[in-house]
């Protein structure tokens, strides 16, 4: 990999900016994503980046700051690279070191948005800073994006940017380079390199189902919260159909391939909607793994909130819960519904009425681009005889919204992750925490990507 020449001062003031982040709580909600956005904005301006910054509360702004390419530019569509600096709740009594204290052992930075993804915007501006003072005559407009709300659906972050100043985006961008990919993967005795070109759609339902009301005091057949909590526990323990779909059968091939004829032979199998379901657990012993896996093969149905209006002594006439569905490609809120709809309808007695609240279809990219390949290229350089895999994740990023200008939208956050960390379960998760060292070399990784890519 080509020498990007950081000094150790440089890689500490990575980390250091890391740190400040990490200690300014964004949670959201409510957000309050203020102080770190005019952070970030001091640290453009030190690169002579001058930011804009704009959104629907003054408490909540997004920050843009484009790099212009000037008279080399050769590519008339800018490159993004997005971060989002919200991050979600954390329970201190739960966590090792305190979510907001970007505690330092000497081997990990601990803190919530470490990972999720307040180390992209440090590791980003680490890169842009490297460039600009290398004077790099690049090829193409650069625009750093950091934005609010990612965590609770984009309202007023990167949606609102993309619906009232898609100008400031460069109105059709080609490339995104954003959450989530680039992590190391430890299988069997292997290294992969994910890199997210796909992710699963959004449908977030509310289910009501009706009852009668009455006194609490007296027993009732017809209790809308019993009606409820069976329709809950019947979607909980219900394996949703398999959507076989392209970008899942492309990642798990990937994942296949170095281990043979037979490994490569199985997998499409697992993608079967007959055979996929009784062949995963035999093939995935690994839980968190197998259900990773899962979730890219079918839709998937959480109950994530429980909701009535009535005093505690008032049997009500209904009775609610919310669900977090998340869409395999190709996969519609209806479809979803539909689903589900088979599942409660053999519960008896459960009149039950589904609301789609929001949606939002899976977004997929082709991984046959030239930024893709240098980012394949900068990996296996970076870390020889491991393996790049085009990927598709299960949750929704800030790239659903970009899509919609046109851009090609990769997730590229380049860690090395030592194999006793299992990064899928640090996002969200308890004693959140970035490698120092696998963060270092993910700044010079991004930044020779950026480098050979824009010059």
């Amino acid at each position: 990999m080509a020498a990007t020449g950081f000094s150790a001062a440089e890689k500490e003031d990575a980390i250091a900016l890391l740190q400040t982040l990490i200690r300014i709580d964004t949670t959201n909600p409510p957000g309050n994503e203020r102080e770190a956005i005019e952070l970030v904005a001091h640290r453009c301006r030190a690169i002579n980046l001058e930011p804009t910054l704009v959104g629907a509360t003054d408490d909540r702004p997004n920050l843009v700051a484009r790099w212009s390419a000037g008279e080399a530019c050769k590519f008339d569509r800018p490159l993004i690279l997005s971060c989002h600096l919200d991050v979600v709740p954390a329970n201190p009594e739960a966590w090792t070191h305190s979510p907001f204290s970007a505690h330092n052992d000497g081997t990990c930075i601990w803190g919530r948005g470490a990972i999720d993804m307040k180390g992209f915007a440090a590791m980003g501006l680490a890169a842009l800073t490297r460039l600009r003072r290398e004077n790099a005559a690049i090829n193409r407009d650069v625009i750093f994006v950091a934005v609010a709300d990612e965590e609770a659906g984009t309202k007023h972050g990167s949606k609102w940017l993309v619906d009232h100043h898609p100008e400031l985006l460069g109105n059709n961008p080609e490339y995104v380079i954003n959450e989530v990919g680039g992590f190391t993967v430890h299988q069997k005795g292997r290294r992969f390199y994910p890199v997210q070109v796909a992710e699963k759609g959004v449908a977030w339902i509310r289910l009501t189902v009706r009852g009668t009301s009455g006194h609490s005091s007296l027993p009732t057949d017809d209790n809308a919260v019993v009606h409820l909590a069976k329709a809950v526990e019947a979607i909980g323990k219900t394996q949703l159909p398999w959507h076989p779909n392209d970008e899942a059968k492309r990642f798990i091939a990937g994942f296949a391939a170095p281990e043979g004829a037979v490994a490569r032979a199985l997998s499409p199998l697992l993608s079967h909607p007959k055979i996929g379901p009784i062949l995963l657990p035999l093939a995935v012993s690994n839980p968190s793994r197998r259900n990773s896996l899962e979730a890219i093969l079918r839709n998937t149905a959480n109950p994530t909130a429980l909701k009535t209006a009535n005093p505690i002594n008032v049997i009500p006439s209904r009775a609610s819960v919310d669900i977090d569905g998340r869409l395999a490609p190709g996969q519609s809120a209806e479809d979803l519904v539909a689903e589900l709809r088979r599942v409660t309808d053999r519960l008896p007695g459960i009149r039950a009425h589904y609301e789609i609240l929001e949606e939002s279809p899976a977004t997929s990219f082709s991984p046959e681009t030239p930024l893709f390949e240098e980012i394949e290229r900068t990996l296996l350089e970076a870390d020889p005889g491991a393996h790049v895999v085009p990927s598709i994740v299960q949750g929704f990023t800030d790239s659903r919204n970009y899509a919609s200008l046109g851009a090609t939208c990769y997730g590229f956050y380049p860690l090395q992750m030592p194999e006793e960390i299992d990064f899928a379960s640090l996002f969200h998760g308890v004693d959140e925490r970035i490698p120092i060292d696998g963060f270092h070399w993910g700044v010079e990784t991004l930044t020779t990507v950026l480098r050979r890519f824009l010059t």
